[in-house]
């Protein structure tokens, strides 16, 4: 299959005005690259690989708002002249795990000592100093969006539904092929499930997932504090599982001392 790449949108990224897209259904028809009812997937200049890396970051999937600012520095750097791997890392990376995101991450990282197996002091500097050694993508690396929403992993199944399958088959695998070295952090248990699914077909090594790490979001505040030690098994609520969360956290560290 032809995927679709850059070069086959540079023009078009040129000529859209992302401030003037309102909503994903606005995403002018040029970008969309499949639909399937209620479902669409559309182009966003990711195609960025960072082949030195050693660790990656996997989502689910682009939202709208990464849209807009990956097409918005696409643009602004065009206009500007900017070679084009240059273009394309400054689309990948704009805004990336900014704001409260970004410290709880680098926390969870550091908990479980990827900062040692790398060889470097924190997780941190991996948004500056050595930001040679990580990748972020997602399963699905394009954006999805369902009745003209973000896809949030839940519905559809991404495991069963025939147009997210090749998305991931598509995309991903080929984008990852290049970091058979690399470990995967999954950003939450869907994610997990979904390099599963593709491990079992031969995307990347299951022995390199590095499943068990609460998602980084403000709104998984409780497990990530747990997962951190910051409060005790005792005062947690009952939307948080501290057993499953200690099982998690042990056989994380017992996977990433293998990988040692």
């Amino acid at each position: 299959m032809q995927l679709a790449t850059f070069d086959d949108f540079r023009d078009l990224l040129l000529a859209t005005d992302p401030d003037a897209v309102a909503a994903p259904d606005a995403i002018p028809d040029p970008f969309l690259l499949a639909r399937a009812g209620a479902v669409s997937a559309h182009y966003i200049p990711f195609d960025y690989v960072n082949p030195a890396a050693r660790v990656v970051l996997v989502g689910i999937s682009p939202g709208f708002v990464q849209w807009k600012n990956a097409v918005r520095e696409a643009r602004r750097q065009l206009m500007a002249g900017a070679p084009r791997d240059e273009v394309l890392r400054a689309a990948k990376y704009t805004g990336a795990f900014s704001g409260a995101i970004r410290p709880n991450l680098v926390a969870l990282l550091d908990h479980v000592g990827l900062q040692r197996w790398l060889g470097i002091s924190s997780c941190a500097t991996l948004f500056d100093a050595h930001a040679d050694l990580m990748h972020v993508t997602g399963v699905l690396r394009n954006p999805v969006f369902v009745n003209g929403k973000n896809y949030s992993g839940a519905a559809p199944n991404m495991l069963t539904t025939p147009l997210l399958q090749e998305q991931m088959l598509d995309y991903f695998a080929r984008e990852v092929a290049p970091l058979r070295a690399a470990v995967y952090v999954p950003l939450g248990p869907k994610v997990g499930l979904a390099l599963d699914w593709l491990a079992a077909r031969g995307v990347l090594d299951g022995r390199r997932i590095l499943h068990g790490i609460p998602h980084p979001s403000g709104a998984n505040a409780e497990r990530v504090a747990y997962f951190l030690g910051r409060k005790e098994r005792a005062t947690l609520s009952s939307r948080t599982n501290g057993p499953r969360i200690d099982a998690e956290r042990a056989a994380l560290l017992a996977r990433l001392a293998a990988l040692s």
